[in-house]
């Protein structure tokens, strides 16, 4: 018995095939390409951004230990080669991070993404913390370039968020905790923030971050109000709080 002729594959099944696997190889470059672009976002800019931060942190406090000792702890004088773009201070929140992180002047992209934090002057001027009053107001990076503020959602009512300058541990406790709000809700970062229960004025300290984590679509927020301040010695021994979480 003769066998049967092989069916010719036609010109336009053979097109049909290969921009099949041309559509194929596509996807997995672009999968690839995805894949690097989510690394770099979410690892790489964190390592460069660190390696930046721990430069300019190292920077400020061989420059606090050059200037002469100041008894009376005063922060509201600087002294002449003070400058905030270098570095204001330190925040430290033990509930959200075991490391201190270096707080700049302002909040734009080209200050947050050196991996440190920055205080507002733009919408809203705000307050420093040897102020009679005001709300010092801060913003980090929740995901990439540093990430400080990554996890924020970790911090409670009663928590201990200590500032730290060349003379003065600051210390606030956390009294209100919005976990999601507008990102044009300037009104969080007033003087007096109203929204987190605040009725008059005193000495606040306000941290905002993005949310939902590796978005930007909304605004975290974590409201403190000042308990103390302690003169720093020689030595410069943290306060019972930071010393407790360690």
């Amino acid at each position: 018995m003769k066998a049967a002729a092989p069916v010719p594959v036609s010109r336009a099944r053979r097109r049909i095939a290969f921009a099949v696997s041309l559509f194929g190889e596509l996807l997995i470059t672009a999968g690839v390409v995805l894949g690097l672009f989510v690394a770099y976002s979410l690892w790489w800019t964190n390592v460069i951004a660190n390696q930046e931060a721990a430069r300019d942190s190292d920077a400020v406090r061989e420059s606090w230990a050059a200037q002469p000792e100041d008894e009376e702890g005063d922060d509201t004088t600087p002294p002449a080669e003070f400058d905030p773009e270098d570095g204001v201070g330190f925040l430290h929140a033990p509930t959200m991070t075991g490391s201190e992180i270096l707080v700049k002047e302002g909040t734009q992209p080209d200050t947050l993404n050196g991996g440190v934090a920055g205080y507002y002057n733009d919408p809203v001027e705000s307050a420093m913390p040897w102020d009679e009053e005001g709300n010092f107001s801060i913003a980090a990076h929740r995901d990439g370039h540093g990430a400080k503020f990554h996890n924020i959602q970790r911090m409670e009512e009663g928590d201990p968020i200590v500032f730290e300058t060349k003379n003065t541990w600051y210390v606030y406790r956390v009294y209100a905790v919005l976990p999601e709000t507008s990102k044009y809700n300037i009104e969080v970062l007033d003087p007096i923030p109203e929204e987190s229960g605040a009725t008059e004025a005193g000495r606040y300290i306000t941290l905002t971050t993005c949310t939902p984590v590796y978005t930007s679509r909304h605004r975290y927020i974590v409201w403190g109000e000042l308990e103390r301040t302690e003169h720093i010695n020689a030595q410069r021994t943290p306060p019972e709080e930071l010393r407790a979480a360690d």
